[in-house]
């Protein structure tokens, strides 16, 4: 790790990368809670929460993909670290881009502003905002461990193995807390698997989209599997959690689904299934395009337009002001996006000097 940051060091262009990276991070958040003192703060935290839920998807991926790579091995991954360890790298970025949620996680989730709006067993034992900020910052502060020694490449297999563990558990539960809670008469046992699956799909879909020109022949078809595989994923725990939710006719269920089902939501929806997920997995079926680095950078831009818009659908029906939400989400995703890709510009070819050594 020394040697890291001595390498980071020693070269200044990098190092003003990132620090202007970082600079940009803070003084977004710093706008953010000055634009508060002058409009109404609910959208615009709302709308750093939607793009925070869709940003981090591609730094938590790849760490998980870093580790499961550490463990099976495989060309993949070698052909993949030059996108997924400085995506790694970034957690402790998405930790600080967390921040502005905790601060207003008052006007952001209901139970927070009003415990009535949950059970009081719940309130007590867990959906409380101190349990929840714990929570958070547990799984934030090992996630940034996890990609930073994964990253430099000093994880060890029995590392690995423990990580997806952790991952595993803290997934379970801030999945639940940061996105699901804020409908809390709402549950679904599959929900936090269907993000962490997405979490892959979108780190996979960012490599095989501004991936080496190394991706291509076998190493491109194994991405596109890959692909596959986590695409038929999260359609199948979406479908899957729709269908019981149809089945069990719950109020709570039936209410979550109703409010998602207006025509310009079931418009987004089926957006997303066609060309997120239908058109590309039949492009992705064919041996030619998942060995084609041209088809599969088209396969992986539809794939990410499709999550952009299923985690839209997600969340902001969940709020009222939706266009407000909608348009703070946007802001807000363009300026985490540009602060990733200097940050990742700088990471990467020092990345890739370290793995030389």
């Amino acid at each position: 790790m020394r040697s890291v940051i001595a390498e980071l060091t020693a070269r200044p262009t990098a190092s003003r990368q990132i620090a202007i990276g970082m600079g940009l991070l803070v003084a977004v958040e710093v706008l953010l809670a000055l634009l508060g003192l002058f409009m109404p703060i609910k959208p615009l935290l709302r709308g750093w929460l939607v793009a925070f839920a869709i940003w981090s998807l591609v730094p938590v991926g790849s760490m998980t993909l870093l580790m499961i790579h550490r463990l099976t091995g495989g060309e993949w991954g070698r052909a993949a670290a030059p996108v997924l360890k400085p995506a790694a790298a970034m957690l402790p970025l998405v930790a600080l881009a967390f921040v502005p949620l905790l601060v207003g996680m008052t006007y952001i989730y209901p139970w927070a502003g009003d415990p009535s709006k949950i059970s009081p067993d719940v309130a007590r034992w867990y959906l409380s905002m101190s349990s929840f900020a714990v929570r958070a910052v547990i799984a934030l502060a090992g996630w940034s461990v996890l990609g930073i020694m994964f990253a430099v490449g000093l994880g060890s297999r029995l590392l690995a193995g423990l990580g997806l563990a952790f991952f595993g558990l803290t997934i379970s539960l801030v999945a639940v807390d940061w996105f699901l809670s804020l409908e809390p008469r709402y549950v679904s046992s599959a929900f936090a698997a269907m993000i962490a699956i997405q979490q892959l799909l979108a780190a996979i879909a960012v490599t095989v989209l501004i991936g080496a020109p190394r991706i291509e022949g076998k190493v491109a078809g194994d991405l596109g599997a890959l692909l596959i595989a986590t695409l038929l994923g999260v359609v199948y725990l979406e479908l899957m959690t729709f269908v019981v939710a149809w089945y069990g006719d719950l109020p709570a269920k039936a209410a979550w689904f109703l409010t998602r089902s207006g025509s310009g939501w079931v418009a987004v929806l089926t957006t997303a299934i066609a060309f997120g997920a239908v058109l590309p997995f039949g492009m992705l079926l064919m041996k030619t395009v998942r060995r084609s680095r041209r088809g599969l950078r088209l396969a992986g831009g539809l794939i990410l337009f499709g999550t952009i818009l299923h985690i839209v659908w997600l969340l902001v029906p969940a709020f009222d002001h939706q266009i407000g939400v909608i348009v703070g989400t946007c802001v807000c995703l363009v300026a985490l996006c540009l602060m990733a890709r200097m940050i990742g510009l700088a990471l990467g070819p020092m990345l890739e000097a370290r793995d030389a050594e």
